[in-house]
């Protein structure tokens, strides 16, 4: 028995002194982490923020507090720039970035953007849009409500909400134009997504491209049959979602094969990495791997799924190496579909 004991007290004193040395529990033990979403309140990028803030310190060792803090600006650009030059590299920052930011920066010809998305701590990204669509949707009264309409030589054109040059909802619009030959015509500068909902409604503008799971959890009765709203395609999606069979994807309605590559490459972004959450460059090793191991086991949490379940957030992650390996593979593309998306975006600037 003394035997026993005296082994029992060894493995308990071998224990206690393995948590006393564990470095990235005593970094994070009673430190608040920031978690610095690029958009403003109430939309679906913070709706997942706000989600994975809830989860994520129970992931970590030291079980932090993290707290959100929105900082919107240019779909996420003045986020991301802030991270990657000003906020401190200790793994006590990190943020959740428009899905479009690495490709804008590979791309290059936009000079707000100063980071350099390979340098970056990837996390993951809490959606790969396996369960979503970016749709093109236009209010009741709009003078367009078809793709032909919208193709009509001389027709009205098809008015667009979006944050500002450089977000998604900005540029995706511009590849549409070009790419499908759709008359559209932009109005830039809204905050978020809620001062959008808000537009469309009172008919400052005819639509906007918008998360299809983020209209069915905020906007459900803009989906009902009679609502007066329509679905014009859907991007992102190699095949048509299956909550909506009758609408056709981008790459069914491209003109040829070279607006069908450019439409590919444009989705690219959304199906790696839909909602990408990244921490400075330079975070320590240790707590790196900790930051992207407790982000991958938030997203496994029966508790995360059910609150995202009952939120209507799309969970279908993916982890930090596959969004790395995806920023690879972009920046791997084509010298003219680089060129060509550069010139367009340039061309489209401010329009």
């Amino acid at each position: 028995m003394p035997t026993l004991q005296a082994a029992l007290c060894a493995a308990l004193l071998l224990a206690n002194s393995a948590l006393a040395q564990d470095p990235v529990a005593d970094f994070y033990r009673g430190r608040q982490v920031n978690l610095i979403v690029g958009y403003g309140p109430g939309g679906g990028y913070d709706i997942t923020a706000r989600l994975v803030a809830r989860h994520l310190a129970r992931q970590l060792p030291g079980n932090p507090s993290i707290v959100v803090q929105n900082m919107p600006g240019a779909g996420s650009m003045r986020a991301v720039n802030y991270l990657y030059s000003v906020a401190p590299r200790d793994g006590a920052s990190f943020g959740l970035i428009g899905s479009d930011m690495a490709l804008i920066a590979l791309i290059g010809g936009n000079p707000s953007a100063q980071f350099d998305p390979r340098k970056l701590t990837w996390l993951g990204s809490s959606s790969s849009f396996a369960n979503d669509a970016y749709i093109l949707l236009a209010r009741p009264g709009a003078a367009v409500k078809s793709i032909a309409e919208a193709r009509r030589p001389g027709g009205p054109p098809l008015v667009l909400a979006g944050t500002g040059e450089g977000a998604r909802d900005a540029d995706v619009p511009k590849i549409l134009r070009d790419a499908l030959g759709l008359n559209i015509k932009q109005v830039l500068g809204y905050p978020d997504t809620p001062s959008i909902f808000l537009a469309v409604e009172r008919g400052e503008v005819d639509g906007r491209m918008f998360d299809f799971t983020a209209v069915k959890s905020t906007k459900p009765r803009w989906l009902d049959a009679g609502s007066g709203f329509h679905i014009l395609l859907q991007f992102a999606r190699a095949e048509r979602h299956p909550e909506l069979p009758q609408v056709p994807t981008a790459r069914e309605l491209a003109r040829d094969d070279r607006s069908r590559a450019l439409i590919e490459f444009a989705e690219a972004p959304l199906l790696t990495m839909a909602r990408p959450f990244a921490a400075p460059p330079g975070v320590p090793d240790d707590r790196a791997r900790a930051l992207k191991a407790a982000f991958l086991a938030a997203h496994r949490d029966p508790l995360f799924l059910a609150e995202a379940e009952k939120l209507g957030v799309d969970i279908s992650p993916v982890g930090a190496d596959a969004v790395t390996d995806g920023i690879e593979r972009m920046a791997r593309a084509s010298p003219d579909i680089l060129d060509y998306m550069k010139k367009l975006l340039a061309a489209h600037r401010g329009g």
